[in-house]
């Protein structure tokens, strides 16, 4: 897979299944990638994965002709840029509210004039075959990518604006806190009318924009249902629900 491939694809318009890894080892991350997943998000807001780790399971991912992705911690945007110097080609950024947080993202993720990124991609460099500086330089507004996620009723209320913040590459849902912060936290029911309808208002508030809609996925079945429904960058589930999920089939074709 060639350097920024990912963001080349998806601006042409295909539909991209990812893999998404929470256990934090990088060994996992790699094999998932080499199954043919076209892309491997390392979760480092809610798993496991700390600053070496996503060091190694970046370069394993790439190695394995996969995009590596991070997600960051919430508000973590000093991490946005690591992340891409460890040679990310794409960042999720959490909690997205408005369009001074879509802003700020924009400010750590890319080059001047879009952004404030600092020089430094000592890793993305090599991994990304480039060793001329100025290519990678040239290259790299438009490879690596921003996905603000849109999961409050505040960033929902705001969502046409933050789409339009120039730097932000594509909205993402993440459907489980969306729906909690929908139901004033008193459900999580990524079924709910009230949460089907943001969904859809998500992916075409993107669309207008000419940003790319991505969503957050349990399952195979959900993920083919939310590609009709018009999102393009698309998880299909995490490592933890896999390993838990086929050892529970194990164990049951071992009882009888």
């Amino acid at each position: 897979m060639s350097a920024f491939a990912l963001a080349r694809r998806l601006r042409a318009g295909e539909t991209i299944y990812a893999g998404w890894c929470m256990i934090g080892s990088p060994i996992v991350a790699e094999t998932i990638a080499r199954e043919g997943f076209a892309a491997v998000v390392l979760d480092a807001q809610h798993g496991l994965w700390d600053v070496a780790s996503l060091i190694a399971g970046v370069g394993g991912v790439t190695h394995a002709e996969s995009a590596p992705m991070v997600r960051v911690p919430h508000g973590d945007f000093a991490l946005v840029s690591r992340a891409l110097d460890f040679g990310a080609e794409a960042i999720i950024a959490p909690m997205i509210n408005s369009e001074a947080d879509a802003r700020h993202f924009v400010a750590a993720a890319k080059y001047p004039p879009l952004g404030e990124r600092s020089w430094g991609p000592i890793r993305a460099m090599p991994l990304q075959g480039r060793t001329a500086p100025v290519d990678y330089m040239r290259e790299a507004n438009e490879g690596t990518l921003t996905l603000a996620m849109i999961e409050t009723a505040t960033a929902l209320d705001n969502v046409d604006a933050i789409a339009a913040t120039p730097g932000i590459d594509a909205l993402f849902v993440g459907p489980y806190d969306l729906s909690i912060a929908l139901s004033v936290g008193t459900a999580q029911d990524v079924h709910a009318p009230r949460v089907e309808q943001a969904i859809d208002k998500i992916c075409a508030a993107a669309n207008k924009a000419g940003k790319i809609p991505g969503i957050y996925c349990r399952d195979v079945p959900g993920a083919l249902a939310m590609a009709t429904r018009g999102f393009r960058f698309i998880v299909a589930g995490n490592d933890m629900t896999t390993v838990r999920e086929a050892t529970v089939a194990q164990l049951k074709g071992l009882k009888g």
